[in-house]
């Protein structure tokens, strides 16, 4: 099989998927799971809906274009407030969008009802992370201006925190949330169905709180792909850690110095690396680099450390493992080095156990 590759073992997807149905679901909560960390990829998306996810969730369009392209059953949600230039591609092929934007709302509409359809909306609040959401005091307007519009419903609002500043979705601010959702009910007579608390950063205000208020949805994609929660990326417990593997091949092994000889200037990735010098080394090469996959986000399984990487090339200390020429070397990934990963073109996709996942089912 040609490398770099990443290893997904199918059956510890379905497992953790059930796993976080069932824990959530004991409080009331629904999970969306989230793909884009998978890139859409079809057959994954497939292990979701067969273990109970109604809603796939993802960043972007061309990923929700591959996943129904492929025969994926499910509502399809699109993650990211749409852009204006692909406002009619999602009216027409995506089910519910996050919006905080009353120009995109107003065009939703309008497409919506040039197909004769309903596209159904998610308005997010902001409440501390400042990425995307409506600040508090103008969710009335905006929800005023959204019921009167056509071709479009008000189906549920919603949070997004611990992603760009790391604010944590912590009983203050759930509590905020549900408080929100229940003002804007009793003033407008409508019925939000759902109020999506965040993301799998909300694994300890879950366990710590025994009322959830009106909080009924989460958007996973860590938890199930990772088994951790995304506030200390602690593992959860029960669900498997180690579901992809990347694998990549030594293309060059060699003793060579251990400090860098001649004029130094920046290197690739604008630095001047500095080395201590111990002489000779075993040092071996990787056919693989920054462009496939976030080489800060990997860990070796075996008894290499990365020295540095290039574009293409990954450098490893090869003192104890003795790594030849044609060897593999294997990585555990976070989240990040997955992402880049998993959309990388040059990098295999191996599905193991997938038939074992099959029969589970």
């Amino acid at each position: 099989m040609n490398l770099p590759r990443i290893d997904i073992d199918s059956a510890k997807i379905a497992h953790n998927v059930q796993k976080l149905t069932t824990l959530y679901g004991s409080k009331g909560i629904k999970i969306i799971g989230v793909t884009k960390v998978i890139g859409g990829n079809p057959a994954i998306a497939r292990i979701l809906v067969d273990n109970g996810i109604k809603i796939l969730a993802d960043s972007r369009l061309e990923n929700i274009l591959r996943m129904r392209k492929a025969g994926i059953r499910a509502q399809y949600m699109l993650l990211r407030s749409p852009a204006l230039s692909q406002v009619e591609k999602v009216a027409t092929h995506v089910h519910i969008s996050l919006n905080s934007e009353l120009i995109v709302l107003k065009e939703l509409s309008k497409h919506a009802l040039k197909n004769h359809s309903i596209h159904k909306v998610i308005l997010m609040v902001e409440l501390g992370d400042l990425r995307e959401g409506i600040m508090p005091s103008e969710m009335e307007n905006m929800v005023r201006e959204v019921i009167g519009l056509k071709g479009i419903v008000l189906i549920g609002i919603g949070t997004n925190l611990a992603c760009f500043n790391g604010i944590a979705p912590d009983l203050d601010k759930m509590t905020e949330l549900s408080s929100i959702a229940v003002h804007l009910e009793n003033k407008f007579s409508i019925c939000l169905n759902i109020v999506s608390g965040g993301n799998s950063a909300n694994y300890h205000w879950f366990k710590s709180s025994k009322k959830l208020g009106r909080i009924n949805s989460l958007r996973l994609g860590e938890s199930i792909f990772l088994g951790r929660e995304a506030l200390c990326r602690e593992p959860i417990p029960g669900l498997f850690t180690d579901i992809f593997t990347l694998v990549a091949e030594v293309i060059e092994a060699k003793q060579k110095p251990s400090m860098p000889y001649g004029k130094a200037y920046q290197n690739m990735n604008g630095e001047i690396p500095c080395f201590k010098d111990i002489g000779l080394m075993s040092r071996a090469i990787l056919g693989i680099g920054q462009q496939d996959v976030l080489v800060s986000g990997i860990v070796p399984k075996q008894e290499v450390t990365i020295l540095g990487a290039s574009s293409d090339h990954i450098v490893v200390d090869n003192n104890k493992a003795n790594l030849t020429v044609g060897d593999t070397v294997t990585f555990d990934l976070d989240y990040n080095a997955l992402l880049r990963g998993l959309n990388s073109i040059h990098i295999t996709k191996n599905h193991v156990n997938y038939q074992k996942c099959q029969e589970v089912l």
